[in-house]
């Protein structure tokens, strides 16, 4: 199935058999990304009296309890509801699922105590003269095993505040990225990147969205982007977004 779109007055196709999709799947098995201490993804059978949830055991049907910790298991979109004391849910601010994305490589730099932090510097020349609704970042170097990291304790890429002040100056809503965090992984609660994303009236218009993988063979470029976010009514939820290639007409 392919659909037209028009974008800055220059029509293009999409085919919606195209997609690629770059969440990273929750998987019940050691073989899982994880991050910040969470308890690994879980599923289980539900067991009561004679029933059990399971074909494999004997049950008529699966029916299965998971254990999920959204922020540390698998790719998920967050909101400002991350850092407030009421509840603020992606499911009341998501309420668009269809964007305009551009897909960019970044290499973060290497300080000297040692820390990778993706910088204002490097993002410059290659934003500088975009228009930009949402934004996924690559960061390299890339390979398969983002997929199933252990990242607790391992300090992983994060942003600097100058690196995300900057973003939001290109006005970027919803952000996307290969990491744990925006933030370092123990910043002692500052979360400085996360509240320079959401300051000010951009507080419930914006999204960022965490853990995705981008193959090496998808290029840098321009996309049209499918959000997919699970309908639950908290700070964030496991998503899936999906980029479609743009061919022009």
């Amino acid at each position: 199935m392919n659909i037209e779109v028009e974008i800055l007055e220059q029509k293009y196709k999409v085919n919606l058999k195209a997609g690629i999709d770059i969440s990273i799947p929750l998987s019940d098995s050691l073989d899982q990304v994880n991050c910040f201490y969470a308890p690994l993804f879980k599923s289980e059978p539900v067991r009561m009296g004679t029933f059990v949830g399971s074909v494999l055991e004997g049950g008529p049907v699966n029916f299965n309890n998971i254990l999920l910790n959204v922020h540390g298991n698998g790719t998920h979109t967050e909101c400002i509801g991350h850092l407030t004391k009421e509840l603020i849910s992606v499911n009341s601010i998501l309420k668009e699922y269809v964007f305009i994305n551009h897909l960019i490589s970044v290499t973060p730099e290497k300080k000297i105590n040692g820390d990778l932090v993706i910088e204002k510097q490097t993002l410059e020349p290659i934003l500088n003269d975009l228009n930009i609704q949402t934004l996924t970042i690559r960061t390299l170097s890339n390979d398969i095993l983002k997929r199933s990291n252990k990242y607790s304790g391992t300090n992983p890429i994060y942003f600097s505040k100058d690196a995300m002040d900057y973003i939001v100056s290109k006005n970027v809503k919803h952000l996307l990225v290969d990491i744990p965090s925006v933030d370092r992984e123990e910043d002692n609660g500052l979360l400085l990147a996360h509240r320079s994303f959401w300051k000010d009236e951009r507080a419930l218009n914006c999204t960022i969205t965490e853990l995705i993988y981008v193959p090496n063979e998808v290029p840098d470029g321009v996309y049209l982007l499918l959000l997919q976010a699970a309908p639950m009514e908290l700070d964030a939820v496991p998503s899936r977004p999906i980029l479609y290639p743009l061919t022009y007409e």
